[in-house]
């Protein structure tokens, strides 16, 4: 069927018009062109991503947003329909980044104590854990408490962001990631890598002197690919201090092309609108190549 479909597209290519034809012909020219380079820069020396952890001088969340005896991390109750919904909901997630456990709505005691790990390995104890939880009152509470970022970008940015999880709840749409106005991580995937990606975003922004004009910069194209890159390299560099290959492995398989991403819409902002779509999913192509690329190599130097 898929060879079919092809060839009709070619016989109406075929009976175009010589100036549309030229037209299409310039559209997947380019499209193709710019998606080589994107894999030549990816596959040259030049490498973005590469284990580089983040040096921590100071720790700015305040240690009073965690009561005491309230636990660091907290675990949503199972709602068998919500949770359904969830994952259903995440499918598109799960088929990008190629891993079934992408968004499921149902994280494993094994992924909490490896991201419980990481956080005590990097003294973020003050860091609010929700795993598949939603708790906006709470989310509230700690926004309005979280005096490391100043008021103005607390009741702006800060506020748009909390009203966003509390309306369209993350329990039900999914969408892993560190909220720096709250200090609170929320996750939905039983992905140990993703668990160290938004722990690695934790981190960046409780290391910064001014995390609220920091976390402002995000809303900025093309600016996210700095963000995701320290995060994702941190993460790198603890996967190889773990020495562990299924975690490098996993590393290697959904972090490249979650960063593909970023780059696929950073091309697509600088390009013609026609072709924006085109290279972000060029982007995670991209990702997903040379990530097994990587992965493949280090097996090959162990061997």
């Amino acid at each position: 069927m898929q060879l079919e479909r092809n060839t009709s597209f070619t016989k109406l290519l075929l009976r175009m018009s010589s100036p549309l034809r030229s037209i299409a012909w310039a559209h997947a020219k380019n499209t193709v062109a710019i998606q080589l380079l994107l894999l030549a820069i990816a596959s040259s020396g030049c490498r973005v991503l590469e284990p580089q952890p983040i040096q921590m001088v100071r720790n700015n969340v305040p240690t009073d947003l965690i009561a005491d005896g309230e636990p660091q991390i907290e675990r949503g109750e199972r709602r068998p329909i919500i949770d359904g919904f969830g994952w259903v909901w995440g499918v598109p997630s799960k088929l990008m980044l190629w891993n079934r456990k992408v968004e499921n709505h149902n994280i494993s005691p094994e992924t909490e104590a490896l991201m419980a790990e990481y956080l005590q390995a990097n003294g973020l104890s003050d860091i609010k854990v929700r795993l598949n939880q939603y708790r906006p009152m709470d989310d509230w509470r700690r926004l309005r408490r979280n005096k490391s970022v100043a008021a103005p970008w607390r009741y702006t940015f800060g506020a748009v962001a909390t009203l966003g999880e509390t309306i369209i709840p993350g329990r039900l749409f999914g969408g892993d990631h560190y909220n720096p106005y709250t200090a609170t991580i929320h996750l939905y995937s039983d992905v140990p890598a993703i668990a160290f990606h938004e722990s690695a975003h934790a981190k960046d922004f409780s290391n910064r002197v001014h995390p609220g004009n920091y976390a402002a910069l995000y809303c900025i194209p093309m600016v996210p690919l700095w963000h995701e890159r320290i995060a994702t390299n941190d993460v790198m560099s603890y996967v190889m201090y773990k020495d562990s290959p299924e975690l490098r492995r996993q590393a290697y398989h959904v972090l490249y092309p979650a960063y593909g991403t970023y780059v696929g819409s950073a091309a697509g902002y600088l390009a013609p609108s026609r072709i924006g779509t085109p290279l972000y999913w060029g982007g995670v192509a991209v990702g997903h190549a040379v990530g097994r690329w990587q992965a493949s190599q280090e097996v090959s130097d162990a061997n």
